[in-house]
């Protein structure tokens, strides 16, 4: 049975697995998402640690830095086969000519590239988040960037009256003041959510503390999120509904 959905404002939140609640959903106009990489280690027993110790680095340690991000020890295969159940069910969510979006590290980039495909979009490229701030690899390339492959489901005529949009932003990675062990600044989110041409709602099936979410409200786009980890799901709803009160009081 689907759990009744958290309703806040514009915004529509699930807590629960999106296995589980993407079938119940209405259509879509993108899929934008930042899923667990399944990374962060070279090893099978590094990728199946404790996600604190494998992405927070130098980062501070606020409470919320200790809650681990569910699903995130797959192996490379495990990570494939399970990314593309989940995006084969957001295809069929989807309106025609629609846009998805993944964010991936560079471990899991050919995966992500793969299975994008394997669950029917056309692959239209590769975006790029540079970080300004980046850990020093003596004698290496710097692991600077993370990546996010985009395709669309089925054609995507050309709209000529669009802006163009950067295949690159540069933008800080929260620091101590984060709420997720992973969390992308809601800037660079607000960016890529301008991919969305429609009126319906942009859905995040890993919402995480609800970044993406965030990004909607300010723009004033419709919005559905799903969380399986009740902790973060709770601070995705504070967040929420302040950008949702921010909104209120500067429109």
């Amino acid at each position: 049975m689907t759990p009744a959905p958290v309703i806040i404002g514009n915004a529509t939140l699930y807590l629960g697995d999106c296995l589980e609640i993407l079938p119940t959903l209405p259509k879509v106009d993108a899929v934008i998402t930042d899923p667990p990489y399944s990374s962060g280690g070279a090893f099978r027993g590094d990728r199946a640690g404790s996600t604190a110790k494998k992405y927070m680095g130098s980062y501070g340690k606020p409470a919320a830095v200790d809650i681990d991000v569910v699903g995130d020890t797959r192996d490379g295969l495990g990570w494939a086969f399970w990314a593309t159940l989940w995006l084969s069910q957001c295809y069929k969510q989807m309106e025609d000519g629609s846009v998805c979006v993944i964010f991936s590290d560079w471990r899991q980039l050919p995966n992500a590239t793969n299975v994008l495909q394997a669950a029917g979009f056309v692959w239209r490229g590769i975006g790029v988040w540079a970080k300004p701030g980046y850990r020093p690899m003596a004698g290496r390339f710097a692991h600077q960037a993370e990546y996010f492959p985009w395709g669309t489901k089925g054609a995507a005529p050309w709209d000529y009256s669009l802006p163009c949009l950067p295949g690159v932003f540069t933008d800080a990675a929260p620091g101590s003041d984060r709420e997720h062990q992973t969390q992308k600044p809601s800037g660079l989110m607000e960016s890529i959510c301008k991919i969305a041409r429609g009126t319906a709602p942009i859905l995040d099936p890993f919402m995480g503390s609800g970044t993406t979410g965030v990004a909607c409200m300010n723009l004033g786009r419709k919005f559905i999120g799903i969380e399986i980890e009740p902790k973060y799901f709770d601070i995705a709803c504070e967040r929420i509904e302040n950008a949702q009160r921010q909104q209120r009081m500067f429109a």
